[in-house]
């Protein structure tokens, strides 16, 4: 029997309720986004008061502690919260592969750039920090406009202007001070992650 073919009108209709559902999912996900800016901000304001405090370097080796904690903390939600939401839309497949490819291509930057301090004594972590605040913001905004969320849009907007100024930045030789760079860099945590998650939590109460 051949497949009955959708008609324009059905395929609008089709692609806004997967759409609706996606976003109706993500409703109810602020916490992730929580976990991974309260987690951002933590680390961040420790590195900050230790770098200023002893003025080591040694210190900014804590940033590490944000994939290590964060990533199985997202794995472990994230299959809460599927059992509790059902199976996952295709909407859902595409942020969530988003969100894959920025977390494993953080760690092969980091892998190279730790490679660089080992073996040549080369200094090339401001990479990471110029990365994480135009890949994660990217993504974020990609994300928002996925499921047609304003929050994300917004949020990862104003954290990829944080990236391109800290981009600027660094291929201008200007050094990230701790005492100016670091409160940016916890106000882009702020703005893509907490508020958002924050927003999206608040629309979950208000729908049930």
């Amino acid at each position: 029997m051949e497949e009955r073919k959708l008609t324009e009108k059905e395929s609008l209709e089709l692609i806004t309720s997967m759409i609706a559902r996606t976003k109706a999912r993500y409703l109810g996900s602020g916490n992730i986004l929580l976990m991974w800016g309260y987690l951002g901000v933590i680390v961040s304001a420790l590195v900050w008061i230790l770098l200023v405090t002893t003025r080591q370097n040694i210190w900014n080796g804590l940033w590490f502690a944000i994939p290590l904690i964060g990533m199985p903390l997202t794995m472990i939600m994230a299959r809460r919260e599927h059992r509790e939401r059902g199976a996952l839309t295709y909407s859902d497949k595409i942020t969530s592969r988003l969100w894959t490819i920025f977390s494993l291509s953080e760690i092969v930057l980091a892998i190279i750039c730790l490679g660089f301090a080992v073996l040549g004594g080369i200094n090339c972590w401001a990479a990471m920090l110029v990365y994480s605040l135009l890949l994660a913001p990217g993504t974020e905004i990609a994300q928002g406009l996925i499921v047609r969320e304003k929050s994300l849009t917004a949020g990862g907007t104003i954290g990829l202007a944080i990236g391109f100024l800290t981009l600027c930045c660094t291929m201008g030789g200007i050094p990230l001070g701790a005492n100016w760079f670091m409160p940016l860099f916890i106000f882009a945590f702020v703005a893509m992650m907490i508020i958002p998650g924050h927003i999206l939590n608040n629309k979950a109460k208000h729908q049930k």
